[in-house]
């Protein structure tokens, strides 16, 4: 399996947004749409800090 768990970093710390995301779009508004294999969307505003694809995760931060 591919998917990768969303992570919103923020804090320090790194809270998790949705689980095995299988598509990442990028939105028009400095955003993305997540699309999980479940189904399951969320809408992350921010940017793209790090995608680990061995490690499964994808870690989002906002802008400044």
């Amino acid at each position: 399996m591919c998917e990768a768990n969303a992570y919103f970093y923020k804090n320090g710390k790194e809270e998790m947004v949705l689980e095995s995301v299988d598509v990442v779009e990028p939105e028009e508004q400095s955003g993305f749409r997540l699309v999980s294999i479940y189904g399951d969307q969320k809408t992350i505003k921010g940017r793209l800090k790090i995608m680990n694809l061995v490690n499964h995760k994808i870690v989002f931060e906002a802008i400044e």
